[in-house]
């Protein structure tokens, strides 16, 4: 079986792709300020032709379903449900901050992924390694970084592009407490959105392209002006 996954959640926008009997075939991942509406087509086609696979023999199709970017959110599903619809294929959404915290596997202490949120908050969530799996301990909610700061109570692994704004922060109030991996897991990855996805679909649990819309937590700019 293979699953195409889209991660657009952040600007470091990820395409991967997963075959069950090999793992994760290839990873496009570009951290550039350029818009996924430009990118994230030619990096599938690229992907797809250097695999030597087709979209027509892509099982499903996974995105990761928010929190993040308001407007990368929607270009990954769409893109998304435009493949589902084309192809007559499955979707399944996969949490952002759940494949997140999976980048950083078996991982002995508390992973705190932090997106930042604009408006002086952050998407964040805490998670846990048990039982082989990643686990969460805190659902994923937008706070301000000193609320965050104040849930912290151990050694905690914080991760993602809002450490880039309030790094600083986070080390003076929680001191050795906080934790920071190198670059290459400060964002989240389509491989893991894949892995995910592969499990779900296993228990069955498919996601409805009609209905389907991002994980957004709270709403966006556009509808609070609307509202005013």
């Amino acid at each position: 079986m293979k699953i195409l996954a889209i991660e657009t959640a952040t600007i470091a926008g990820s395409i991967a792709l997963y075959d069950d009997t090999s793992g994760i075939v290839g990873e496009v991942r570009i951290n550039v300020k350029i818009a996924h509406a430009e990118r994230l087509m030619p990096s599938i086609q690229w992907l797809l032709d250097s695999s030597r696979v087709s979209i027509d023999e892509v099982d499903v199709f996974a995105v990761s379903i928010g929190p993040g970017s308001f407007t990368g959110l929607r270009i990954g599903l769409s893109t998304v449900k435009g493949f589902a619809f084309a192809t007559e294929k499955p979707v399944i959404a996969v949490p952002t901050l759940d494949a997140f915290a999976r980048t950083i596997p078996y991982c002995i202490y508390q992973i705190c992924p932090v997106l930042d949120a604009r408006k002086d908050e952050v998407f964040t969530g805490l998670y846990r390694w048990e039982d082989n799996a990643c686990k969460k301990i805190m659902p994923e909610k937008a706070l301000s970084p000193e609320r965050l700061i104040h849930e912290i109570k151990e050694q905690t692994l914080f991760t993602g592009d809002g450490i880039t704004r309030y790094g600083d922060v986070i080390k003076e109030k929680c001191g050795d407490l906080a934790l920071f991996p190198p670059p290459s897991k400060m964002s989240p990855s389509a491989s893991t959105v894949a892995e995910i996805a592969y499990d779900k679909f296993n228990r069955g649990e498919l996601s409805d392209p009609v209905s389907l819309t991002p994980f957004y937590i709270r709403k966006s700019e556009a509808e609070l002006n609307w509202k005013k």
